[in-house]
This record gives structure tokens, sequence and C-alpha cells, in this order.
């Protein structure tokens, strides 16, 4: 028996390896996640001169910017005008630091950002953003809410598949890491949707309220990191279920060896 037994430890440490990789890789895709809920720069819009933008028109447009009753088209013309951003949960724009009509444009930039509500992250969108009479966009209200209720699920699949690799830790069995492997590719997909989501519903708007002549617009470095967290989440899926079930294929095999 000394030689498989020699085989065997063998295969353990390759199981422990792969273990190991796929944690790392839940580790970063989960900090990757994180960061990018938590910051606004998913899509960006570049003006050539926003000073002189917001130089026209003084206040008001920050005004109506953080307006509770600022409906989609006001912001988004705010941010067309003003080098916005935005992300899942804010939306920010650049203004002059001092912005009175009577003082002229201004170099000296500040970022001012304000939250999206709740009851703004589940109002409908519009057939005509603005046009309360145009009727609803199914397509559109459903992808916003998508892209705002996937990412928390993802993250939850996670870590309620770290909890579950604690107690296989705890047990000393590679088995349950199977359930691991299954949370994480169930969080890959989410993430996957997320994308999709997101980038389906700036297609969307800006097929109802294209982009000025002036103005490019772009993913963010916070979309990408979505997008980078994907793919780890599904190398960490396949990581964990491969040592899992290979793991006990190998140990069903030793057993039947040691009976005959």
């Amino acid at each position: 028996l000394f030689p498989y037994s020699r085989k065997g430890t063998m295969m353990d440490n390759r199981f422990a390896t792969a273990l190991v990789i796929a944690c790392v890789l839940s580790l970063i895709s989960t900090i990757y996640m994180a960061a990018s809920i938590g910051t606004d720069f998913w899509y960006e819009y570049h003006t050539l001169s926003p000073a002189e933008n917001v130089s026209e028109a003084g206040r008001s447009i920050w005004e109506e910017f953080v307006s509770e009753e600022a409906d989609e088209k006001t912001y988004t013309d705010a941010l067309f005008r003003c080098n916005g951003t935005v992300g899942l949960w804010r939306r920010c724009i650049t203004v002059p630091k001092n912005s009175h009509w009577y003082s002229p444009p201004e170099t000296d930039m500040t970022t001012n950002c304000i939250s999206f509500s709740l009851s703004d992250q589940f109002m409908e969108k519009y057939i005509e953003p603005g046009n309360h009479n145009s009727g609803t966009d199914l397509n559109r209200t459903y992808l916003w809410r998508l892209q705002f209720l996937l990412p928390f699920v993802s993250l939850g699949l996670m870590c309620f598949g770290a909890l579950i690799g604690l107690c296989a830790c705890a047990c000393r069995s590679l088995y349950p890491a199977i359930a691991t492997g299954v949370l994480h590719f169930l969080a890959g997909l989410c993430t996957l949707g997320l994308v999709g989501c997101y980038v389906a519903g700036i297609e969307l708007l800006h097929k109802k309220l294209p982009l000025p002549d002036d103005v490019r617009g772009e993913f963010g470095w916070s979309f990408c990191l979505a997008c980078v967290s994907a793919p780890l989440q599904f190398m960490a899926a396949a990581l964990f279920i491969w040592a899992a079930r290979t793991n006990r294929k190998e140990f069903t095999l030793l057993k039947a060896y040691r009976v005959a």
C-alpha cells in the first residue's frame, strides 16, 4: 500500500493547491465587485468645455441636477454638459467652484455627486425620457432594476459560498466545496447578467437621448472591474468543483482498493 499512499499524498497536495488558488481568485473577485458597486465610474461623459457650458446657465444646472423632482432627461442633459459620471448608486457632474451668473468661466473645477434614492432605483422609465405621458418603457425599467439587484445577489452568493467553505474546513472535508463552486458559478452568472443589463440600458438610453456632437461617452473603470470579476468567479467555481469531485473520486477508489 505504500506506493499508493505516496500517490494519494501527492493528489492531496494538488487539491490543496487548487483550493488555495480558488480562494485567492474568489477574494480578488469579491474585492473587485465591491469596489465596482461603491464607485461612480461605470459610465463617463467627456465634454470639451464644461466650465463654459455651466457658465451659460449659471447655477440652474446644478440646482436641477440635485432636485428631488429631476427626471431622467434633466439629469442626463446635465451629465452630457458637465463631464458627468454615473455609478449604480450615484451620479456626478463637474462644475466650477464659483458658478454665479456674473462670474467669468473658471478653470478650478469640482465634482459634485448626488445619490439615487431607493425609489429612483425602482422608478419606471418612460418611452420618451422626461415625458410621463409617453408610457412605460418596460425594457429599460427592468434592466435598470436588475442592474441594481444583481450585484448584491452576486456578493451574497459568494459570501454564502465562503461560509460553506469555512464549514468544510472545520469538517476536514472537500466535498462541501462543490456547493461553494456552484454558488460561485451562480455569482458569476449574476455578474455577467449585471454587465449585460448595464450595457443594454446605456445603449437604449442613448437611442432615446443621443449624445451631442461635442460629447464623448465611454465605459469607466468601475464597469471594467465588474467585467473582470465575472471570469474570476467562473475560474474559482471550476477549481472548487474540480477539486471536490476529483478528491471524492480518488477517495472512493482508495477505499475500494483497501477493501479488495
